[in-house]
């Protein structure tokens, strides 16, 4: 199991020369009081680094994908996002639903960051249980939803640096 304690992406001043760009946040309405907890997470780094934010519902996580893209087209350049991040929660149930579900949102974002010239962060819980989330908002595993802030915020940098 991946450990944030072996990770760098923590390691972070933040990144003055994004101050005002915009991260559009799109999250699910299942499993609500997790994805909220990641939402408030993100927001928390989001807002100390003075980037601008705004968030999009959608009802679950297989309609993620399909909310970024349309959210990029309707946009002009000027008003389009630097990055998106995807927040949501996704529990094992009895049925094979679980990896249906998980297999069509990570393909979704992964065809994002392959189409769009912003990242797409996947801020998306699949756990076994709501413990297992319980543990990744703030408990003993970290808050992902803050991580998921932290890696937008790389990433954008690293895509300016990129253009240069």
């Amino acid at each position: 199991m991946a450990d944030i304690k072996d990770s760098r992406l923590l390691d972070f001043e933040g990144i003055p020369e994004l101050q005002d760009a915009l991260v559009v946040l799109v999250k699910t309405e299942w499993n609500a009081a997790t994805v909220d907890a990641l939402e408030e997470g993100a927001l928390r780094v989001l807002a100390a680094n003075q980037v601008r934010s705004e968030t999009l519902l959608v009802p679950g996580a297989v309609e993620i994908p399909f909310a970024v893209r349309h959210y990029w087209r309707q946009h002009k350049k000027k008003d389009r996002p630097a990055a998106f991040i995807t927040l949501g929660c996704v529990l094992r149930g009895d049925t094979p639903h679980f990896e249906y579900v998980c297999q069509a949102v990570t393909m979704g974002v992964t065809q994002l960051n392959l189409r769009l010239p912003v990242p797409t962060i996947f801020g998306v819980l699949t756990v076994n249980t709501q413990e297992q989330a319980d543990e990744r908002t703030g408990g003993i595993h970290g808050h992902k939803g803050e991580e998921a802030a932290v890696t937008a915020l790389k990433m954008i940098q690293l895509s300016h640096r990129l253009k240069k």
